[in-house]
């Protein structure tokens, strides 16, 4: 015999949209909108007046209203030849951008990979891992004006950046790490990584935690050396954890503003996409060129999140 529900407790195909409806609204003012506006807005001028395409010149390239990406895309690069599209490029924002993530999400996933192996070892692991994850909790801001004073390059005998003093100290010269190209990008990447590698060593020591013991124990007990273990097990067990994490990364890196926009201003040929729109947009007052930049910025950034849906998703089918 059916038990028979109360009218009250029916819901009917509209019920669920209701519960959805509040989330529906925030993202449609707070994302959908201000998605389609800043698209909207990359095909006008910097005024937002008329269309982009009033500001093609006559026997000049023109992409019609989309002038604002032809702009963000080749601006910064000399098309003379192929030599110089490729010398310009590497010291464009997007260059900068693809070291950035090569050198950060490489730097960064590496040593908190190691980390999380050490720390998994230590007896007190949970200081060590606090200890390593305190830079994360500082602002990008204020990690960048600590990383200035350490970088700092003084003219005169006296230096008081941390790393030029021990530089003097052995008998060196002094180097101006922000104004020399490419060291400059490179030592930006060093502040990245140490921020990030605390966050990354704190996802990947949970998936070092889930690798079952027994397997590690076997494989020892039939004469695999550590190392051995490492890479033919705990590696393939946590591999769905380290995808997840090196994709949020890389989502992370082509995002980045302040440590740049702090240390150089994107100034020596350390640009990013992200300071570079801050820049049309705020310094230059350039909106539709600054809407441009957002738009190639956010579409380097969706095949990375889908990614990780894709992952997420995955994982969920799988528990």
């Amino acid at each position: 015999m059916s038990e028979r529900i109360p009218n009250i407790m029916r819901q009917g195909r509209v019920a669920p949209w209701l519960y959805l409806a509040p989330a529906l609204i925030i993202i449609l003012i707070y994302i959908v909108y201000p998605a389609f506006n800043t698209f909207y807005l990359s095909l006008l001028d910097k005024d937002s007046l008329r269309w982009a395409s009033s500001l093609c010149v006559e026997g000049r390239p023109c992409w019609g209203i989309f002038e604002n990406y032809r702009y963000a895309l080749t601006s910064e690069l000399d098309t003379s030849s192929l030599t110089t599209i490729w010398r310009t490029f590497w010291i464009s924002s997007f260059g900068n951008n693809l070291k950035w993530i090569l050198g950060l999400v490489t730097g960064a996933v590496s040593l908190g990979l190691l980390m999380a192996v050490l720390a998994d070892k230590v007896k007190y692991e949970s200081l060590a891992k606090s200890i390593i994850f305190l830079p994360m909790a500082i602002s990008f801001v204020g990690a960048g004006v600590i990383w200035k004073f350490v970088y700092h390059f003084g003219t005169d005998a006296t230096q008081i950046g941390l790393l030029n003093a021990i530089v003097r100290g052995l008998g060196g010269e002094p180097i101006s790490f922000m104004t020399r190209i490419p060291l400059n990008t490179f030592m930006l990447i060093v502040v990245g990584i140490w921020m990030w590698a605390g966050f990354c060593m704190v996802i990947l020591s949970a998936g070092i935690k889930s690798v079952p013991s027994e397997l590690l124990e076997a494989a020892r007990m039939d004469g695999a050396t550590e190392w051995t273990a490492f890479w033919k097990i705990t590696v393939p067990v946590i591999l769905p954890t380290l995808v997840v994490v090196i994709t949020t990364m890389v989502i992370n890196t082509l995002k980045i503003f302040d440590i740049v926009f702090v240390m150089t201003g994107g100034n020596y040929s350390t640009d990013v996409i992200a300071n570079r729109m801050y820049a049309e947009m705020y310094v230059n007052q350039q909106t539709g060129r600054g809407t441009a930049v957002a738009m190639v910025l956010v579409l380097a950034i969706i095949p990375f999140m889908i990614l990780n849906i894709k992952r997420f998703r995955e994982q969920e089918a799988m528990r």
